[in-house]
């Protein structure tokens, strides 16, 4: 039997967070992974004394050079050849960028190369109030070197507060639309373009292919949605269980939704184009990867957004790495939870992207 989306009010799922939360069932927060959690403080992080998103707003608004990466760091050292490019923003709003990435065999005339390649287009993470196009580009190229080469397109979108919704995902659409229309030029197979993005960036994906579809736009190959930011209402068991813990808390979270939306955040008229968990409908979605840890906010919010695409008839992979904080394999690459993750995402994207 088929329960349509428009004839509930609430989802089995939201229904019993909400009791659980409400009559205070909340257990303790799970443990993390030994080896995890020796490298987050090896960076100078405490597992129970998260950073102030608040104090991370000021410093980079301040002009702290958080998120500079490198020429030697962005090319690969001479594997790709890396350019930005200004392409056609939303109606009425200003340019935006793209940061192309390409092996650099291929980089030359793409559009005469002999083959085309496959493209992730990619939004970086950042808590939807920091962060650039810069963020992620080593994954990508990780990716591209696995696989055989890929185009990586890395999109910087406008950052709230200064730039509330709909600013961030109508430029990741205007991106995305650019690059479908200039998939020749660009080298791209235009039936192998996979979106993807990491925390905010994940979230903004799932919001982009929710835009494809409603306004009949680009249909891509999937969605890759790694530890994505999904819902405003910050109300979980695992939001309320990770509070004071971890990378990305509650309180970090709830700065983060309140520079996007403000006064709407948590109420009833909030878009599912800037919080996809609203979604009534996830059905004839492209196919979605969803990988998060356990002990991280986003954990249920997670696991709801995938069961109910599965609900909904659509194809989902989810993985719920044990003892994994929000950002695992980034702050301590090379341990084996890591490693582990990486190697599902991999192998799911070849499975996605294959000729």
């Amino acid at each position: 039997m088929t329960i349509a989306p428009a004839d509930r009010d609430a989802t089995p799922d939201e229904a019993g967070r909400a009791a659980t939360v409400s009559a205070g069932a909340v257990g303790p927060p799970p443990p993390f992974d030994v080896e995890l959690a020796a490298g987050l403080e090896a960076f100078g992080f405490s597992v129970d004394a998260p950073f102030s998103a608040e104090d991370l707003l000021t410093q980079t608004r301040s002009g702290a050079a958080l998120f500079t990466v490198p020429d030697e760091v962005l090319t690969g050292n001479g594997a790709f050849a890396v350019e930005d490019r200004l392409v056609p923003g939303p109606p009425g709003a200003p340019e935006v960028s793209l940061l192309i990435s390409r092996p650099a065999k291929d980089a030359a005339a793409p559009a005469a190369a002999d083959r085309l390649l496959p493209a992730v287009y990619f939004m970086h993470g950042g808590g939807m109030i920091i962060g650039n196009n810069r963020l992620g580009i080593s994954e990508i190229q990780e990716w591209s070197r696995e696989l055989g080469g890929l185009v990586g397109i890395s999109v910087e979108y406008r950052l709230a507060p200064e730039n509330p919704h709909p600013a961030p995902v109508e430029d990741c659409y205007a991106g995305l639309l650019w690059t479908v229309e200039h998939a020749d030029e660009l080298g791209i197979d235009p039936n192998r373009i996979v979106i993807a993005g990491t925390s905010a960036g994940g979230g903004l994906c799932a919001a982009v292919a929710l835009l494809a579809r409603d306004r009949g736009g680009p249909t891509v190959a999937g969605q890759l949605l790694m530890c994505p930011m999904l819902d405003d209402r910050n109300d979980t068991v695992s939001a309320v269980q990770m509070a004071g813990r971890g990378v990305w808390d509650r309180a970090a979270n709830e700065v983060g939704w309140r520079s996007l939306l403000g006064d709407l955040r948590g109420g009833p008229d909030v878009s599912p184009y800037a919080a996809p968990a609203r979604a009534e409908d996830l059905s004839n979605l492209p196919p979605a990867f969803v990988d998060v840890g356990s002990a991280e906010t986003f954990r249920d919010e997670d696991v709801a957004y995938a069961s109910r695409i599965w609900r909904a008839g659509g194809q989902a992979e989810l993985h719920v790495w044990p003892g994994g904080f929000h950002g695992f394999d980034g702050l301590a690459p090379h341990a084996t939870l890591s490693r582990q993750a990486r190697a599902a995402r991999l192998a799911w994207l070849r499975r996605i992207i294959a000729d």
